[in-house]
């Protein structure tokens, strides 16, 4: 019997519903890489894989590592003796000795400012399950998160395809860099009460995924006197913490709640080793609450998505070796800064504008010039040449939520540097032919019309000044010192 309609009725609502999030231009771009990938010399003509937030910048180090500590593997002669315990281990508040090691680095991440307590860590796979697990603490289907645009894509599958939650777009725009304003936050607030829709809290993400931004603290204070006032949670997605390669230093949430009176019960954070480590495969995730209830609560519900032992086992020791760890965090800042002023030279060649940022591992990157209308439809219909025709897989800002036309995020950080060249190549080869065919037109039709790339400048005022970025009152372009 074919998945015709009958047997397809015999699948529950929560596995057939659309939620999912997987018919998203997001998504679309892996289903074009994965039919097509590049490879330099196997398939130089295939599809550059720039639409995946991966860290691969540092596994030289990562592998030295291992090869000097084989008692950190269960699976080595040096770490054989190891092997029973672990493999019998399955306590779901996790290896003491791993969650030590974990509190210890999520400090470490955050400059030392905060200390984090080991029995408050909660284990899950990944931040897919770690965001997935909040929500299934923190509401009800049909319950509402604000959450502030452009976010990332995946939020849909994760915080609301099984949860059956909603989430409330909080609408920022470039005017003022993207900032997430209490006014914003109102105007949403206050629609969803005109809606019946039940507000139970706010989810934010720093650094920012797509803009590679820190929040400073003046917005973590703003954002958590609203959430207090409103008494609704705040849960913080900082997976992306030790991702900052300059100026400003990054603040976490919990460095603020320290500082300002506020009712912790409401305060939760999402960590994991994907990111800052470059551990996707691992599936490390964490929740991290003040919140006893949740912490009781959601260690139960933990066991559903645990971190296996012998990863817990490896991670434990390796955390746990400051040396290395101080060895790593120093180097993966520095590469990323390399690779970002890399790529932005790169973008500079050909006059490309982006967002300043100083963490994450991609460009927010605007292609506004490019459009013939600045409508969603013209957008996707950019993204589709550039992932067909010029073979790089990028994100388009409507997919992330953006209420601006135009933008696309771009990530650097998950491929070599021979692959980075022949990528800006393409681009600069790209945008050169579509240059060329404006000025033709403008030939044609107005010849003393002089062609323009100009996008909107961003207020140089809203910018630290320490953050190495100049913005020329003569030039749209955004460029790094």
């Amino acid at each position: 019997m074919g998945l015709g309609s009958k047997s397809f009725q015999l699948l529950s609502k929560i596995a057939t519903n659309d939620q999912h999030g997987e018919n998203s231009p997001y998504f679309d771009g892996w289903k074009a890489y994965e039919k097509n990938p590049f490879h330099p010399t196997k398939n130089p003509h295939g599809v550059i894989q720039m639409g995946l937030a991966e860290n691969q910048l540092c596994f030289d180090l990562i592998e030295e590592w291992i090869k000097n500590n084989p008692k950190a593997s269960i699976c080595t002669p040096e770490g054989m003796h190891n092997f029973r315990d672990i493999a019998n281990f399955q306590d779901y508040h996790g290896l003491p000795e791993f969650t030590s090691a974990m509190a210890k680095f999520m400090s470490k991440v955050r400059g030392g400012r905060v200390r984090f307590d080991p029995n408050r860590i909660l284990m899950s796979g990944g931040a897919t399950g770690a965001n997935e697990l909040i929500m299934f603490c923190l509401a009800d289907p049909g319950d509402a998160f604000l959450v502030p645009t452009p976010y990332y894509p995946g939020f849909v599958r994760d915080l609301c395809w099984r949860t059956r939650v909603q989430l409330i777009p909080v609408h920022c725009d470039s005017s003022n860099n993207f900032k997430i304003t209490r006014e914003a936050l109102e105007v949403a607030y206050n629609k969803a009460q005109e809606d019946n829709i039940n507000i139970k809290g706010l989810i934010i993400t720093n650094p920012s995924n797509p803009l590679g931004t820190t929040l400073d603290k003046e917005t973590l204070r703003s954002l958590i006197s609203f959430i207090n006032d409103k008494t609704i949670h705040l849960v913080c997605d900082e997976i992306y913490a030790a991702t900052v390669f300059t100026s400003p230093t990054y603040v976490s949430v919990s460095e603020v709640i320290q500082e300002i009176n506020c009712n912790l019960d409401l305060i939760h954070i999402i960590y994991s080793l994907s990111k800052d480590l470059g551990f996707p495969g691992f599936r490390v995730g964490i929740v991290y609450s003040y919140n006893d209830q949740v912490v009781n609560c959601g260690r139960k519900m933990s066991s559903f998505g645990l971190v296996s032992s012998q990863t817990q086992h490896m991670l434990a020791s390796m955390l746990c070796d400051e040396k290395f760890v101080d060895k790593f965090l120093l180097e993966s800042s520095r590469r990323l800064f390399k690779r970002h002023e890399k790529f932005t030279k790169g973008l500079e060649e050909v006059e490309i504008s982006r967002f300043p940022s100083n963490a994450g591992l991609f460009y927010w990157m605007n292609l506004k010039s490019l459009l013939k209308e600045e409508t969603i439809e013209e957008e996707l219909k950019l993204w589709r040449v550039i992932i067909n025709e010029v073979k790089l897989n990028v994100s388009p800002g409507s997919s992330f939520n953006c209420s601006e036309i135009g933008w696309f995020r771009v990530c650097y950080a998950n491929i070599d540097d021979e692959t980075v060249e022949v990528a800006l190549k393409r681009i600069r080869e790209f945008i050169g032919k579509e240059t060329k065919k404006k000025i033709e037109q403008v030939k044609r039709w107005q010849p003393n019309l002089r062609l323009s790339f100009t996008s909107k400048r961003f207020d140089e005022t809203v910018l630290s000044p320490h953050n190495h970025i100049i913005i020329s009152p003569h030039s749209p372009l955004v460029r790094a010192t």
